[in-house]
């Protein structure tokens, strides 16, 4: 047996990374999740390949989007009938329920794949800073952007 067998193991291992949406631009906070969870932050990033690691979102009540586009921006779908178009938008979309926005968003950045579903799943949104997973987190985005912010 060689050794790249366990090297492999520890590369392929999932992370926990926690990001706080806390006055953060939804884009670009969507882009740098979306590039988590398919792991192209690691150096054996294969497109085809599982190798993403889990990321939780907290205080997803208070991210900000940029321009107009609380007022603007229009979610769509389709019920499959004749007229059965609907539309909502992101106000609207916040006041039902404002971790939809933010998973709307990261799932339009991953690859329209079969992998995009299990990506998804390893996304945990709270409207909080409360959530199950305290004990896993390993890493933390954005606390080193605040912490430049302040010097």
């Amino acid at each position: 047996m060689s050794q790249a067998v366990g090297n492999t193991a520890l590369a392929y291992a999932r992370v926990w990374h926690v990001v706080d949406a806390r006055q953060r631009v939804m884009g670009r906070m969507a882009t740098s999740i979306a590039t988590t969870l398919m792991g192209k932050h690691k150096p054996i990033f294969d497109p085809a390949s599982d190798c993403g690691d889990y990321v939780v979102v907290i205080n997803a009540k208070e991210v900000l989007v940029s321009g107009r586009k609380a007022e603007q921006k229009l979610y769509r779908h389709h019920t499959g009938f004749p007229g059965g178009l609907k539309e909502i938008t992101y106000n609207q979309l916040k006041e039902k329920d404002s971790t939809e926005a933010i998973r709307k968003a990261v799932s339009g950045m991953l690859p329209k794949n079969r992998l995009r579903d299990v990506r998804l799943e390893r996304l945990h949104i709270f409207d909080g800073e409360e959530h199950p997973y305290k004990e896993n987190i390993i890493k933390r985005h954005g606390v080193e952007q605040q912490q430049q912010q302040q010097k």
